[in-house]
């Protein structure tokens, strides 16, 4: 299912993020195209592509826009099958979208409460949900080098997508993920190897300053 690929990309945006590495693993030819003011002014691209959402990541394949980054990986997938990221058995597929998307509504959002938090002791809280949150990941990883097994695949693109910004969550936070959740530190590393991963992950202390920027505009 071959055709004009455009991302319409933030370089900070943990969504994107995952787009790009769903691109770069499948080998896929695509534009991206930095919204640049984000935070501010929104392209018309962006604007007529999203009208209910107004956010990136967008894929627009052959014009047609694909929203929603869980959405858009999995769109990648099935328009472009060598290389398959999701599993191939229905039980298999439906553990994977669950820990999809415990990650949208577990860890992003407790990370977000370590930036936005007021006070040590609200941010002491979210710092703890996040690591319990990370532990429950590493339960699911169990001893395997990625989460479907051998082969780096969907649950891991999903689950590196918050990771970009994990140095911010520690630096604000004032702790170090890697004394509490070794397995995921190790998983994260290995992950970053991959030429997909390091080619589109973000500088992490860009992030860092952006984060405290979010901070001070809605802390």
């Amino acid at each position: 299912m071959a055709g004009a690929v455009v991302l319409l990309d933030f370089w900070a945006s943990p969504f994107c993020l995952r787009a790009r590495i769903t691109l770069e693993e499948k080998g896929v030819a695509y534009e991206s195209r930095e919204e640049e003011n984000l935070l501010g002014q929104k392209s018309e691209l962006l604007l007529n592509s999203n009208p209910i959402h107004k956010t990136v990541p967008v894929l627009l394949h052959n014009g047609r826009p694909v929203l929603e980054s869980a959405n858009i990986v999995a769109y990648i997938d099935e328009a472009f099958p060598s290389k398959p990221l999701l599993p191939t058995t229905p039980y298999e597929r439906a553990q994977a979208r669950f820990w999809a998307d415990y990650i949208d509504k577990s860890v992003f959002v407790t990370g977000k409460g370590i930036w936005l938090s007021k006070g040590a002791e609200e941010r002491e809280a979210a710092v703890k949900s996040l690591i319990e949150d990370v532990k429950n990941l590493e339960g699911a990883l169990g001893d395997k080098d990625f989460f479907g097994g051998d082969a780096f695949g969907y649950v891991d693109i999903i689950a590196l997508g918050p990771t970009s910004w994990f140095h911010a969550y520690e630096m604000i936070g004032a702790f170090k993920l890697e004394d509490h959740c070794p397995k995921f530190s190790s998983w994260l590393k290995r992950c970053l190897q991959r030429p997909s991963v390091a080619k589109t992950y973000p500088d992490t202390e860009k992030v860092h300053q952006l984060v405290l920027k979010l901070a001070e505009m809605f802390g």
